[in-house]
C-alpha cells in the first residue's frame, strides 16, 4: 500500500502562483510513476500531469506551458509548479501514484486539495 498526503492548495488570483506537494510513503518502491489529476464536482477527472519514475512528463492540454510537474525521488514527493493560474483551474487537485506489475496496474490517490482561482 501507498500513502499519499498532499499540501499546498488555497487561494490565489488569476495570474498567480502555487506549488502543490504530495508525498508518498508505504510501498514506495512499488511505484513507477505520479501526477495530478483535478475534478471539479460533477465533472470527469482530468489529467493534468504525470512524471514516470524515469523523468518523462505528459501534461493535459489545458496546462500544457504553464504547469510543471517534477520529483524528488530522495524524498519520495512530487511537485505541481502551477504558474499563470486561471480561474478555470479551481479545482480539486488529486495526487496519484501508479505501480506496473506484469499487466496489473495499482493505483492509489491521495485526498485531494483545493486550488480556487480569483478572477
Amino acid at each position: 500500500q501507498v500513502q499519499l498526503v498532499e499540501s499546498g492548495g488555497g487561494l490565489v488570483q488569476a495570474g498567480g502562483s502555487l506549488r502543490l506537494s504530495c508525498a508518498a510513503s508505504g510501498d514506495i518502491f512499488s511505484i513507477n510513476g505520479m501526477g495530478w489529476y483535478r475534478q471539479a464536482p460533477g465533472k470527469q477527472r482530468e489529467l493534468v500531469a504525470v512524471i514516470t519514475n524515469y523523468g518523462a512528463t505528459n501534461y493535459g492540454d489545458s496546462v500544457k506551458g504553464r504547469f510543471t510537474i517534477s520529483r524528488d525521488s530522495a524524498k519520495n514527493t512530487a511537485y505541481l509548479q502551477m504558474n499563470s493560474l486561471k480561474p478555470e483551474d479551481t479545482d480539486v487537485y488529486l495526487c496519484n501514484a501508479y505501480g506496473l506489475t506484469g499487466i496489473t496496474i495499482r493505483s492509489y490517490w491521495g485526498q485531494g486539495t483545493q486550488v480556487t482561482v480569483s478572477s
